[in-house]
């Protein structure tokens, strides 16, 4: 499997929303909580952990969704456990870090 990853660049913010690419266009629900894994926000380069990892230790924001993006994210140190939301049985996180 392989994580699609859009890095956005705005002045000193670095947002990088990544995706397992199975789960592009799809929409996910638990109760009132709904993601929409659209190819709009999460479509980029097709990556593997490894070249992942290396656009989130640039990031300053990221925006996560699937095990295996998720997994890497929480593997690496930017993402603690406790903090993922499933929904429809699929993670999700959110990354900030102040510079």
């Amino acid at each position: 499997m392989t994580i699609s990853v859009k890095v956005q660049s705005k002045g000193k913010e670095v947002l990088v929303a990544a995706a397992d690419s199975d789960l592009l266009g799809r929409t996910f629900r638990s109760g009132s909580l709904r993601i929409h894994v659209s190819r709009e926000f999460y479509e980029g380069d097709l990556l593997d952990e490894e070249a992942f990892v290396s656009r989130l230790e640039m990031a300053t924001v990221a925006n996560l969704v699937g095990k295996e993006a998720v997994g890497a994210a929480i593997e690496h140190g930017f993402v603690n456990a406790e903090c993922v939301l499933e929904i429809g049985g699929v993670p999700h996180a959110q990354m900030a870090r102040m510079i």
